[in-house]
């Protein structure tokens, strides 16, 4: 099983609390540092302010050197499809093509209440046509040009340019859904992503994306199907409370939706993920600033 790191800034992390992070992840083993794209607390007064993904993961990738890093998952409400595309193509070259793309809908409209930016009430369309832009662009061969007239964008004999560093950028795609997201993961992803969903629901999730594949002739097996999951690990019961509490959470309710408790507890709810072909899971770090809780994690939980 892969093990990630991924982070929510916009509750309060400037560029440097994420940079010691993303670099505790990489001395440490771990696969990947991720982050969120969001620009409002959900909670709290988000102190300093938001911090934007891709300027973000462009700047570590030259701040480091082995690490993955990419974005679970990018707004597509955020940033027009030609532009975005050149963002994430310069971000892989700046990072010597290790970037990989998680791109979504968006869904919490007051951010864009509050930066003014548009929220349609359906973004299914917007998110598709964003797939076939971006992927288009980045699959044009140099000296070719590329044009798209759809609903939502059109291109006109674009240079479709630059290219990122990698032959194809690692693309994942989340949720749940029952039938849209099943079939845009089969058509564009590399990764299957199901966040923060009961193990029943994390398992069918990946089934129907499975059956997606099948029906279009894609090998099931081409995609890496993973998880994500809030992480509260401690060495004993005292430092997971302690742990629980810097977060705002219950140790109860962590231990049932998350990869939480003790040592033992948590190598334990890794396996039943595994077991359920679970291949990758992004572990959610709340604390930013408390970089032991990596430290045990890496040691002792997924043994890296």
């Amino acid at each position: 099983m892969d093990f990630r790191v991924f982070v929510e800034p916009q509750q309060g992390a400037s560029y440097d609390d994420q940079l010691a992070v993303a670099r505790a992840a990489e001395r440490l083993g771990f696969d990947a540092f991720f982050r969120s794209d969001h620009l409002l607390a959900m909670s709290g007064d988000g102190l300093p302010g938001p911090t934007d993904a891709w300027l973000t993961l462009a700047a570590l990738g030259r701040e480091t050197d082995r690490i993955r890093l990419g974005t679970l998952v990018t707004s597509a409400t955020f940033r027009q499809p030609g532009l975005l595309a050149i963002q994430v193509a310069q971000a892989d070259q700046m990072s010597g093509g290790r970037i990989e793309f998680g791109l979504g809908t968006g869904w919490f409209a007051e951010e864009h209440t509050a930066y003014g930016i548009p929220f349609p009430e359906r973004r299914f369309g917007i998110l598709e046509e964003q797939l076939e832009v971006i992927t288009g662009l980045w699959s044009t061969p140099v000296g070719a040009t590329f044009s798209y007239a759809g609903t939502h964008y059109t291109l006109t004999d674009s240079p479709a340019l630059p290219k990122p560093a990698q032959a194809r950028i690692p693309l994942v795609i989340g949720g749940v859904g029952r039938t849209r997201t099943p079939d845009l993961a089969a058509r564009f992803a590399t990764e299957h992503n199901v966040p923060f969903a009961p193990l029943a629901d994390t398992i069918a999730a990946h089934q129907r994306t499975r059956e997606a594949c099948e029906r279009i002739g894609r090998p099931a097996d081409d995609l890496i199907y993973s998880a994500a999951r809030v992480v509260c690990v401690g060495s004993d019961e005292a430092e997971v409370d302690k742990r629980a509490a810097a977060i705002g959470r219950e140790p109860a309710e962590l231990r049932t939706n998350g990869i939480a408790g003790t040592v033992a507890e948590a190598r334990e709810q890794l396996a039943v993920l595994a077991e359920a072909g679970v291949e990758r899971v992004y572990l959610q770090v709340l604390d930013l600033a408390d970089l032991d809780h990596l430290e045990l994690i890496a040691a002792e939980v997924a043994g890296l």
